[in-house]
């Protein structure tokens, strides 16, 4: 009888062994916490469909980050609930906004956190929209300004680094020339480079009251059948001035996060959306699985597939797991 000479088997033999030689390292330092700031004070409200996630006010925003940062977790990313809503979006302008008044609390606290910013119009305009609307149709060029003052508003806040989520053409450009204009040229730009038109997103749209009251969104998120297009929003962004991009949804588009890793030679992150989440979160209140295995196993599989940091609602249960 002969054997085979090479046996993979050896090196899983013990769990030392696996530690060893494993490929893909996840950490807490490669997670990003989302948050959901509201107006008010001891406002704490669950949202129904992402259980263990909270619409909050600045003081309670204030626990989680401390807890975040005691896990290891290097960064949140804010998304804001405004008191008031018009057609243009106004209150995410506004030097009291809830996002800037969250990013202000956190600096007085001085937590070791980065503070990430969200810039987007569709929480912000009553009719959930991410631009304005013109002719019945969002308008492009009329949102760019709207989009630049908003990412200086949160960079004059304390914001560390500004999100634009919007898929505007020119955000960028006209962001980061807002930014350097006002003496903000140290503060980077992490874009939603790739943001495909996805259904994963239904429990984020109830999470942060941003329903589009007509339409969708298809004329400025991208189709889910295109990889190069991709790439090439990928590629105008960082000619705009981009310093990191994003891929989202995670799952479904794990090619495009190693075409992107593979492609450019920038950081690169993806966002594990929320009906990523609330799926594992409904099968593991079922028994069907087992949710600390599956979570640690899904952020791995993101981060193996080439991203460098991982936008998650499982960031701190898995912050958790891993220590």
């Amino acid at each position: 009888m002969s054997f085979p000479v090479q046996r993979p088997r050896r090196l899983r033999k013990t769990q030392l062994l696996r530690d060893l030689v494993r490929e893909t390292r996840l950490s807490p330092y490669s997670l990003i916490y989302p948050l959901f700031v509201c107006a008010g004070s001891s406002v704490r409200q669950e949202v129904g469909s992402m259980p263990g996630v909270f619409q909050q006010s600045a003081d309670h925003i204030l626990e989680d980050c401390r807890e975040v940062e005691s896990l290891g977790i290097p960064g949140v990313i804010l998304f804001g609930l405004p008191e008031s809503k018009d057609a243009r979006g106004s209150s995410s302008l506004a030097q009291n906004g809830v996002v800037q008044r969250a990013i202000e609390a956190i600096r007085k606290a001085k937590l070791n956190l980065l503070v990430i910013t969200d810039v987007c119009l569709c929480e912000y305009t009553d009719h959930g929209h991410c631009g304005v609307i013109e002719d019945g149709e969002v308008a492009n060029d009329p949102t760019l300004e709207i989009l630049a003052e908003q990412a200086l508003s949160h960079a004059r806040a304390g914001a560390d680094i500004v999100a634009p989520s919007d898929m505007m053409d020119g955000r960028v450009g006209a962001i980061r020339k807002k930014l350097d204009h006002n003496d903000f040229s140290d503060v980077p730009i992490l874009a939603y480079a790739a943001k495909y038109c996805s259904g994963f997103y239904g429990p984020f749209r109830e999470a942060a009251d941003s329903v589009p009251q007509f339409g969708d969104r298809r004329s400025y998120q991208m189709d889910p059948a295109n990889t190069r297009e991709a790439l090439k929003e990928v590629a105008l962004d960082l000619e705009e001035g981009a310093d990191m991009v994003m891929v989202k949804p995670a799952l479904p588009y794990l090619d495009i996060v190693r075409r992107v890793k593979d492609e450019f030679r920038v950081p690169v992150a993806a966002y594990n959306v929320s009906g990523e989440y609330s799926m594992v979160k409904a099968a593991a209140k079922n028994g069907w699985l087992d949710e600390r295995r599956v979570v640690l196993e899904i952020l791995t599989g993101i981060q193996r597939a080439g991203a460098d940091f991982i936008l998650t609602y499982h960031a701190k249960d898995a912050a958790r797991w891993l220590k």
